[in-house]
Parts: C-alpha cells; structure tokens; sequence
C-alpha cells in the first residue's frame, strides 16, 4: 500500500522469479521499466516513439 511519504508507485507488475515492472515517480510522472532475474536487475525510463520519457499526470492526492 501506498503511503503519502511514498517517492514511487508501482503501476504494473509481471511475473515472480524473473519480474517485470513499472514505477511512477510521483514528483515527476516519469514511468520506469524495473526487469530483474535472480541477482541481476536493471532499471531504465520509459520512452515514447520520439525518444522523449512517458510521462504519467500526477493525481493532485499524490502531489507533495
């Protein structure tokens, strides 16, 4: 459960062993693809077609 004090929102999550997710950042609306399997794991921003990141509108509940 998401908290107030919370800097991330998890938004999609796929998979146990090997997992892939989605993160929000709730300051910014950026969406980052989080994949890891077993101790190896990467995180990266989400891009659209033009390169530019995938940007998420902030609900004004999570707006700090």
């Amino acid at each position: 459960m998401a908290s107030k004090y919370d800097r991330f929102i998890k938004t999609y999550g796929q998979g146990v062993m090997e997992s892939t997710e989605i993160w929000v950042d709730k300051k910014t609306g950026v969406n980052y693809l989080w994949h890891h399997s077993g101790y190896a794991g990467g995180l990266t921003p989400l891009l659209d077609r033009e390169g530019k990141p995938i940007i998420t509108p902030i609900p004004v509940k999570y707006d700090e």
